[in-house]
């Protein structure tokens, strides 16, 4: 009957040596986010990028516009060059070459305004802001330790499908 206590009470203090041992140790969880697709989601639905994409638009309809105008300009010429009009054909030539210099340099300079307006987009706090704090509610409420970035492509090898945030992120920024 003693030996049976002794066997039962070291039995019970193997069993709780264990079940203490297995409640101290935490399981580290990681998830993972595909940065880009939350940006292009975010970005995609909010005014400055519907304002950058008018524009974008706009400057593309003049340049057609003007590239329509050179075509037309440049069967002008040839009609009168065919013709033996050859005096016309100098005066359009050098309309075409000025209007071809004028497009070239509203091209070049609506390329500027378009990248200043895309960088200003791509650095938006409030944008870094919202995701920082929607990162930081979902690793808190899901038991996350660490959420890592897809983008850092040395960072992260491999991972599980079962770990990739991406679309409870794009869901909680309400996107």
């Amino acid at each position: 009957m003693k030996n049976k206590l002794l066997v039962c009470t070291g039995l019970i203090f193997l069993c709780s040596v264990f079940c203490s041992q297995l409640t101290a140790q935490q399981i580290t969880r990681f998830g993972v986010v595909d940065t880009a697709k939350v940006y292009n989601a975010y970005f995609r639905n909010s005014a400055p990028v519907r304002n950058y994409e008018k524009k974008k638009t706009e400057f593309q309809e003049e340049i057609n516009k003007r590239t329509d105008e050179l075509k037309q300009l440049q069967k002008k010429k040839l009609e009168y060059e065919e013709n033996g009009n050859e005096s016309a054909a100098l005066r359009t030539e050098a309309e075409i070459t000025k209007k071809k210099d004028y497009l070239t340099e509203y091209t070049n300079a609506k390329n500027v305004e378009l990248e200043s307006l895309q960088k200003s987009l791509q650095n938006s706090d409030e944008f870094y802001k919202k995701l920082y704090n929607t990162l930081s509610r979902i690793a808190e409420s899901g038991g996350y330790s660490m959420i890592l970035s897809l983008q850092d492509a040395n960072a992260v090898l491999w991972y599980s499908s079962s770990v990739d945030i991406t679309e409870q992120v794009i869901s909680d920024l309400g996107l």
